[in-house]
């Protein structure tokens, strides 16, 4: 089991946001926002440290990440060992979530960049049902295996992709073609984006806020 930082607001507890950070971070790095987004419900914050672990498009140097990266450029190759590997260690904090007493219809998926990626891969091949899907400044991995590979379950559950115009990491045609990816495969996808690099900005949290409130869990 990944090791974790939890963070709970209201009792008792009837839903949960398991969220990914991004390559070279750990789970401190979204523990700031829980305040910001002043959530009128009782939810437990899951905030895994990815493992330590070499990666390539930084020289080999180790780090915490989801899996390794060759480039980032549309086309390249892609760890799917890796990407299936954290894929079943979020599958594994499911499973803890429902040992708590939560349906996994209560629990969402969220993710920066790396994370992002991995929580969207993820969620849409997950058999149970999830609340939705919170993918930032992130792009489709594996997308050419998504059609066969889906799950029937979250097939309509809600997916916010958002994303900085002005990202020199994760380019921004990226994500708008992982956004048109998922369009054409039938998803309920929500796109946002923003005046920003890659990173997070007010206006985003407060539609992160607005778009949690509306959800159906």
């Amino acid at each position: 089991m990944l090791e974790t930082l939890e963070i709970t607001r209201g009792e008792p507890i009837d839903a949960a946001v398991i969220w990914l950070h991004g390559l070279g971070a750990d789970g401190h790095d979204f523990e700031p926002i829980v305040d910001e987004l002043e959530l009128p419900r009782a939810i437990r914050f899951v905030f895994p440290h990815a493992p330590v672990r070499p990666v390539t498009i930084n020289g080999g140097q180790r780090m915490r990440a989801w899996y390794d990266i060759s480039s980032l450029g549309p086309g390249g190759p892609e760890d799917e060992a890796g990407i299936r590997a954290s894929a079943a260690e979020i599958g594994a904090l499911i499973d803890r979530e429902q040992s708590r007493g939560l349906e996994s219809a209560r629990i969402v998926l969220a993710g920066f960049s790396q994370g992002g990626a991995v929580a969207l891969h993820t969620a849409l091949r997950e058999p149970r049902r999830l609340a939705g899907v919170l993918a930032l400044s992130t792009y489709l991995p594996l997308a050419d295996t998504l059609h066969t590979e889906r799950a029937i379950a979250n097939r309509h559950t809600p997916i916010l992709l958002a994303h900085g115009r002005l990202d020199p990491v994760i380019p921004f045609r990226l994500a708008e073609a992982s956004r048109d990816r998922l369009l054409a495969e039938g998803y309920a996808v929500e796109w946002r984006s923003y005046e920003m690099p890659h990173s997070v900005c007010l206006e985003e949290i407060q539609d992160i806020a607005d778009w949690l409130g509306r959800l159906s869990w």
